[in-house]
């Protein structure tokens, strides 16, 4: 999914205008910010989706290291929410943020999920 999501911003930003636009008001913000950085908001956009799809594709293939890609995706994503909590205050929706990428680690470093990825098929 967020992988989708990744391809589906970069390309609105890469051609503005279209009815796909739409998607931006869940957050003006960010769209101002990525609108802000210009190309280089596209290629950080791409990167997240093939980092996405990299880690989707490895976790489907019970890898070990993407389950360790996952981990870092998901520290950093809740990292990235504490930073935007210091930068705009807004506590529902880094809270919220921070509280899914909690959620996600804790999954993932479940004993039985850890050893899931670490058993050979």
């Amino acid at each position: 999914m967020a992988t989708l999501i990744a391809v589906f911003l970069a390309i609105t930003l890469l051609a503005p205008g279209t009815p796909a636009d739409k998607i931006w008001r869940l957050n003006l913000l960010a769209y101002e910010q990525f609108k802000n950085f210009g190309g280089v908001s596209v290629v950080l956009l791409l990167a997240v989706t093939v980092i996405a799809a990299t880690a989707a594709v490895g976790l489907a293939g019970r890898k070990k290291w993407a389950w360790w890609l996952a981990l870092g995706i998901f520290a950093v994503n809740g990292a990235g929410d504490i930073v935007s909590f210091v930068m705009t205050r807004n506590l529902v929706r880094s809270g919220w943020g921070v509280l899914v990428a909690v959620c996600f680690l804790l999954f993932l470093t479940r004993r039985s999920v850890r050893s899931f990825y670490q058993q050979p098929l």
